[in-house]
């Protein structure tokens, strides 16, 4: 997933309205990310959530704690 797509998601989940917009100016990242979950499958571990239904949990726990004034800093 890129930096873009992942911006696109949090952007749909949190009902941003605004325009996202890109500086292509500064360095775009290190040219090759690598994540390797091989070691935690062959331990057992699966992922039991999509990183879409994850980022819209954790939304709406910050609105949860931000609504009930329990929202640490």
């Amino acid at each position: 997933m890129t930096i873009k797509e992942l911006t696109g998601t949090v952007a749909e989940v949190t009902g941003f309205p605004g325009k996202i917009t890109w500086d292509a100016s500064k360095p775009d990242g290190t040219p090759r990310k690598l994540m390797d979950v091989s070691r935690l499958a062959a331990l057992g571990w699966k992922s039991r959530i999509g990183l879409r239904d994850g980022v819209a949990k954790t939304y709406a726990t910050f609105l949860a704690e931000k609504a009930a004034g329990t929202l640490r800093e």
